[in-house]
């Protein structure tokens, strides 16, 4: 599913990945571990197409047997609505716009009608338990409710890879342990492949496998 091979990125002077390589398969979860400044967020957000790695010829990204670091950068924005889901620390939610709406925006930039978005929209809420907050707006819910509606934006579009950057260290710890378990319930449910980047440790030891970063390499 992901294949990453010697990835590098250097921030000016600073070289903060150095040449990682990574081989994800198709539905497992994957946690990404190590001290703060270790790459983790860095590797992420490359992975996830939010970020350029440096220019190498040896160096290549591939996604469901798509090479996306050779992607213009058209075909690359609808490969990443189209393939791709994003959940962060801070749920990133539209305050201007109701759960059901936030939850919708990734399929109206996709191009599909709003009667088959709204519909898809209502069964994701109502699968995350929220059935009952599709009109209230990010404000009028909880913490935990909050991050379930990003999630559920994350799934609209049917993605391949969910990426995940510490998507519960804005969370109680009930809470946390929710969103936890949920992960693997939506992997059993819907088969896609998880990357999270983690410092619960609890949390990643349930993944498949812990990755563990340092000094900007995977050891």
């Amino acid at each position: 599913m992901i294949k990453a091979k010697n990835i590098r990125k250097h921030y000016g002077k600073l070289e903060v990945l150095k040449g990682v390589d990574l081989h994800i398969k198709q539905g497992e979860i994957i946690s990404i571990v190590g001290a703060s400044g270790a790459g983790k967020t860095t590797l992420l957000q490359i992975l996830g197409s939010l970020d350029n790695m440096d220019k190498n010829p040896t160096s290549k990204l591939t996604i469901n047997d798509v090479e996306i670091n050779q992607l213009k950068d058209k075909a690359l924005a609808k490969f990443r609505n189209e393939q791709l889901g994003f959940i962060f620390q801070f749920h990133q939610l539209l305050p201007e716009f109701t759960a059901l709406e936030n939850v919708c925006i990734p399929a109206f930039i996709k191009g599909t009608s709003k009667k088959e978005v709204e519909t898809k929209a209502k069964k994701l809420l109502d699968f995350l338990g929220l059935s009952h907050r599709y009109d209230h707006k990010p404000d009028a819910l909880s913490g935990g409710e909050q991050q379930r509606v990003a999630v559920a934006r994350a799934l609209i579009n049917d993605p391949k890879v969910i990426y995940a950057d510490e998507p519960s260290g804005n969370l109680d710890s009930e809470s946390a342990e929710n969103l936890h378990q949920l992960f693997f319930t939506l992997r059993d449910t819907f088969g896609q492949t998880f990357v999270i980047v983690t410092h619960n440790n609890e949390f990643a030891n349930m993944a498949d496998r812990k990755l563990v970063m340092r000094d900007g390499n995977l050891i």
